[in-house]
């Protein structure tokens, strides 16, 4: 950054926790690794609070909360309530919190109606998926027994080289994941960028829109330190915010 230039800001969902160090109640956190990627990219993070009370919000008034936002950041979570995309509950769910994903489901909406450029991460790809109209797999282990569970799991990935994704990371990268489900059928518009080698899907992307969107199923913030090209995920958005 030029002295004197203006960071972006990036706008990122934060996530509820049950339980923080030195606070005595219910806590609201961000990624350390992921803040501190934005930051290093050139932005500024901003957590956001998700106000959703029972599970429920108006895209007007987050539009509204989010008026100051230059780019959006939706980050990895606990799992996507079935509810959503009408495939009911799942035994293997975790996490979930139906007012973080009312919330984050009003976001991803918002940014791609304000063409606000937009960057998904795992969690935050499902949710922009479910968005669109679109499914997941619920776990994968249990839908297909040659998916090896992607938790904690560094893979390779290939990536279509026509891609906005083949631009920021090129055709082939390696990749940290930490996800149990995946996207199924793909919401209106998506198409897949990238795939690991077991076939799951592992970016996605919208063509036919005018507006900035990447949605990768890895966590880039996991390995940014050491891997350039996971900052270029990262500095793609706050480019592209700028």
């Amino acid at each position: 950054m030029a002295p004197g230039e203006r960071r972006p800001l990036i706008a990122i969902p934060s996530r509820f926790s049950q339980s923080a160090s030195a606070l005595r109640h219910r806590a609201e956190v961000g990624s350390h690794n992921l803040v501190t990627a934005v930051f290093a990219a050139g932005g500024e993070p901003l957590l956001v609070h998700p106000h959703a009370p029972g599970g429920a919000v108006s895209d007007d008034e987050v539009s509204a909360r989010l008026a100051w936002a230059d780019g959006i950041l939706l980050p990895g979570g606990g799992d996507l309530s079935g509810r959503w995309s009408a495939q009911g509950h799942h035994h293997t769910l975790y996490d979930v919190d139906e007012e973080q994903d009312a919330f984050d489901l009003a976001v991803a909406r918002v940014a791609l109606a304000r063409r606000i450029p937009l960057l998904t991460i795992c969690r935050g790809t499902q949710v922009l998926n479910v968005a669109l109209g679109g499914t997941l797999v619920q776990d994968m282990d249990e839908h297909d027994s040659e998916l090896a569970h992607h938790r904690n799991h560094v893979h390779h990935v290939t990536v279509d080289h026509r891609t906005r994704a083949a631009q920021v990371v090129g055709e082939s990268v390696e990749v940290s994941c930490y996800h149990h489900q995946c996207l199924a059928d793909l919401g209106e518009g998506l198409v897949v960028t990238a795939r690991s080698e077991e076939g799951v899907i592992e970016a996605v992307e919208l063509p036919a829109y005018d507006g900035w969107y990447l949605g990768v199923q890895w966590h880039p913030e996991d390995t940014w330190q050491t891997e350039p090209k996971q900052l270029d995920v990262v500095r793609a958005l706050v480019d592209a915010a700028r």
